[in-house]
């Protein structure tokens, strides 16, 4: 069985340390124009992992993904 995964938005200064973010979990996408990276990391670990890179020197803010909280059906 798979660990339930939740997506973060990590907004940075600067993305050449940015690079450095998957020692945190699976970088998914990072964005060289808009400065976010977006991370994924198993659900039990997402309140420490938040405190842990919002600490790291070139990290703005982390948001949670709400993707997960959106109904994706067409009716």
């Amino acid at each position: 069985m798979f660990p339930k995964r939740v997506g973060l938005v990590v907004w940075m200064k600067d993305i050449k340390p940015g690079k450095n973010l998957d020692k945190y979990g699976n970088v998914h996408y990072i964005s060289k124009r808009l400065k976010y990276a977006l991370l994924y990391v198993n659900e039990s670990e997402a309140k420490q992992k938040i405190a842990i890179i919002e600490k790291l020197h070139f990290v703005k803010k982390v948001e949670p993904s709400y993707r997960h909280e959106i109904e994706l059906t067409i009716i």
